[in-house]
């Protein structure tokens, strides 16, 4: 018989790498992990920055701005044609069109009109706007073809908005439209949320940087380049971090540094095989480290969170798949809070018909990518991929994902769905 002889330290390391091959003792909810992280993290208002309105598209407002004058600032044509007092188009027609002289100053009495082009002041005593389609000129005449009620074609004074109203309000993440408003206000600038900055790290032995040549067993780094991209289409500035080897002393050494930003967000080694160190090198730098290790979903099972000197840190899996979906359930909704969104940003959903079954895992929310395309007025949904978490073609070849509930074993083939939509739906026939 051989007898194998191993040290104490050598006996709780395989005490420990046995521990952890048994995978996740316990997984925490979705909904719970979310609440627990976000409730401990101690956010703290960015900065504000002031901005040239050119560049404010997409940035927060972190101000309230209050309208200090009327639009229109006057009385206004929406039309081109004439301005007249709608009582003396009463009864025209075609047939018996009324006559008006054309007036010259700036004023117009009974029976008179005043070309107008769209957006030019009313003239006194003026009410309404024939259309100038609906009239024929003759000389200094013009046959009115229709009648007006008062204001008819008219752009009232204070109609768009009025002097005190608020014209943007904070917290919301200004598209053109608010530009253009600020913009007829005679605004230039407004004062809007620093960017958060999210630090960004990829760990594994295999990864290798695009652009490089891929050795034996290696593949590129897809996760830093995904998550990046997300980042900047919430408004954040990714922090590139780089790519760490599965050591623990590098990946502790990455994570300080990344400590200068607002957020960390790691993908890989968050598993609970031998090279998963990243719980255990969050652990290392600080307190109070790691909330939640193990979520009842899939994909994205090992998604941990993390609090470290009051930075929150998301661990995301490194398949690129499970990071997308862990980094949409909770970097996301952590993003939006520290932009100074009023609310979180949800996805625009659609109801839609699944064209075939889908099998899940009693216990644990899933979330099956779709492609969603209508045909004949109604929304089908055909399910893409319920697993392949490292298959990164599926979310190219769709466009929104179903929530499968904790409590449900799949969903059935003609069943209606809500569908998340990331992408636009496809047009079929």
């Amino acid at each position: 018989m051989r007898y194998v002889f191993y040290s104490v330290q050598q006996c709780c390391l395989r005490v420990h790498l046995l521990a952890r091959l048994k995978g996740f003792q316990k997984l925490t909810p979705v909904d719970d992990a979310l609440r627990i992280f976000l409730e401990a993290c101690p956010l703290k208002k960015l900065k504000t920055v002031h901005v040239h309105l050119d560049s404010a598209l997409g940035r927060v407002s972190a101000e309230k701005i209050i309208s200090k004058e009327d639009l229109p600032r006057v009385d206004r044509s929406a039309v081109d044609g004439y301005a007249v007092k709608a009582e003396d188009t009463v009864g025209a027609s075609q047939f018996k069109p009324k006559t008006l002289t054309i007036a010259d100053g700036e004023e117009i009495s009974a029976k008179q009109g005043k070309q107008v082009w769209t957006g030019n002041p009313l003239p006194k005593e003026a009410n309404a706007v024939i259309m100038l389609e609906n009239t024929k000129r003759r000389g200094a005449e013009i046959e009115v073809w229709t009648p007006l009620t008062p204001n008819e074609n008219v752009s009232k004074k204070g109609e768009d908005i009025k002097s005190g109203e608020i014209a943007v309000k904070a917290g919301i993440r200004l598209k053109p439209q608010h530009l253009g408003l600020m913009a007829a206000l005679g605004m230039t600038s407004i004062t809007v949320f620093e960017k958060p900055k999210i630090a960004i790290l990829a760990t594994g032995n295999e990864l290798q940087e695009i652009g490089n040549k891929l050795q034996e067993n290696q593949v590129f780094d897809v996760n830093r380049h995904v998550v990046s991209a997300l980042c900047r289409e919430l408004g954040a500035e990714p922090l590139d971090l780089g790519i760490s080897k599965d050591n623990a002393e590098e990946i502790t050494e990455k994570l300080r540094a990344g400590l200068s930003a607002d957020v960390i967000i790691t993908t890989g080694g968050t598993s609970v095989g031998a090279p998963d160190v990243v719980p255990e090198a969050v652990n290392k730098i600080g307190k109070p480290s790691i909330l939640v290790h193990g979520i009842a979903m899939r994909p994205a099972m090992p998604t941990a969170l993390a609090i470290v000197d009051e930075k929150p840190i998301v661990i995301l899996s490194g398949n690129p798949v499970a990071a997308m979906i862990g980094f949409e359930f909770f970097a996301r909704p952590l993003i939006c809070r520290m932009l100074g969104l009023e609310r979180e940003e949800s996805r625009p959903t659609v109801e839609a018909e699944l064209t075939k079954k889908v099998l899940t895992a009693l216990g644990r929310r899933s979330f099956v990518r779709v492609r969603v395309f209508k045909e004949n007025s109604k929304f089908f949904a055909e399910p893409i991929s319920a697993r392949g978490s490292g298959l990164i073609s599926t979310m190219t070849r769709s466009n929104g994902y179903v929530i499968v509930p904790e409590n449900r074993e799949g969903l059935a083939q003609g069943e209606t769905v809500l569908v998340h939509l990331f992408d636009n739906v496809e047009a079929v026939g």
